[in-house]
């Protein structure tokens, strides 16, 4: 007997039937097929440009906050309007890491496409040598931006920053 099923007189093959095998349905024979929902009447499927045009099945992904604002003008008298006074200032004056990586990053690039240089070099030729003591003496002349989680901002200069 071989591994495919025969005997040793059909070489290990299987004959095929010449009828063709017949797979239960979900309706009995003369019954009609099952009507879903999701297809009209036709048999095809529903148009999604339909269902998007009546407002049904559409997803909001990411953060439901941003596509609200997405649907608001962006423009620089309501960016201006989002700003919060400096005497109204809820954040910490210490400046972040990443707030110093950035802005240490900025300035190195800007002197380094020869932007004037605000400190006494001292032998000095390093751009992010030169940022870092531009940043420890405060003569960077950059402001931070903090975006708050409700849209509005606050801005600080690199000199209020400790």
């Amino acid at each position: 007997m071989s591994d495919y099923g025969g005997g040793d007189d059909d070489a290990g093959f299987k004959r095929r039937n010449s009828e063709p095998e017949v797979y239960d349905d979900i309706s009995e024979p003369g019954e009609p097929e099952p009507y879903y929902e999701d297809e009209d009447v036709a048999g095809g499927h529903e148009d999604p440009d339909q269902r998007r045009a009546e407002g049904e099945n559409i997803v909001v992904s990411g953060d439901a906050s941003a596509a609200a604002h997405a649907k608001i003008t962006n423009t620089v008298a309501d960016q201006s309007r989002k700003r919060i006074p400096d005497d109204q200032r809820s954040t910490t004056p210490y400046m972040t890491k990443y707030e110093r990586a950035r802005v240490l990053g900025t300035r190195a690039l800007q002197i380094s496409m020869n932007a004037p240089v605000l400190v006494d070099l001292e032998g000095e030729t390093d751009p992010l040598q030169i940022a870092i003591k531009e940043l420890r003496e405060k003569k960077i002349p950059l402001v931070v931006r903090r975006y708050l989680p409700d849209g509005f901002y606050e801005d600080w200069t690199c000199e209020e920053l400790l």
